[in-house]
């Protein structure tokens, strides 16, 4: 008997507003480097082995278009996700914004008991000055870790992590936290916790 067999599968899916970073942080997580040439608007799906103590667990990485045209065929990858990770640009407010207004919206319409971290990308932008100066003249300013903290507990995710794709930074905490909400979601409504399509 093959060890595959038996090895548990933890499906992940990324969504966010396009341009939010959500492919580069797959890439880089998956590959070990930032795609510095060609970045494709979704990333193929992915399988990752990760050891979680000292078992092997499959890691299942669903990409996703942000885009308005996407909407209705966005949903068909929803069923059976066991986490999904909600994403924003740090230096992006409007995709802030999103997460409240659009994204979390509708996992939750779709998968309302599936456990979600809320994902503040593109990190190392922060104290970038060309950045700052491009917010300040439309009157707005990166998003700050407090905000993301408060939103993730307004909105119940399990957690929120900023990371950045480019320098790594806490790239790969993103994707242990992700896979410990999996394994050990917050209590849920009695009934499963896997995203079905009604």
């Amino acid at each position: 008997m093959n060890a595959t067999a038996n090895m548990q599968t933890i499906k992940c899916v990324v969504v966010g507003d396009g341009a939010v970073g959500k492919t580069c942080l797959l890439i880089s997580y998956t590959t070990n480097k930032f795609p510095s040439d060609y970045v494709p608007t979704v990333f193929d799906n992915y399988a990752v082995t990760v050891m979680i103590g000292g078992e092997p667990y499959t890691l299942g990485l669903f990409d996703t278009a942000g885009q308005e045209d996407y909407d209705r065929l966005r949903p068909l990858s929803y069923p059976q996700t066991d986490v999904f990770l909600v994403c924003f640009s740090i230096v992006n407010p409007a995709s802030f914004e999103n997460v409240k207004e659009k994204w979390v919206p509708e996992i939750m319409h779709h998968c309302p008991k599936t456990p979600f971290i809320l994902v503040g990308t593109q990190s190392d932008l922060r104290n970038d000055q060309a950045v700052q100066e491009k917010l300040a003249k439309n009157k707005q300013r990166c998003v700050a870790p407090e905000q993301g903290d408060k939103l993730a507990r307004e909105l119940r995710a399990v957690k929120y992590v900023e990371c950045s794709a480019l320098t790594q930074r806490n790239l790969k905490a993103v994707f242990d936290e992700a896979i410990m909400a999996a394994l050990d979601p917050p209590p849920p409504p009695k009934s499963s916790r896997k995203c079905r399509l009604l």
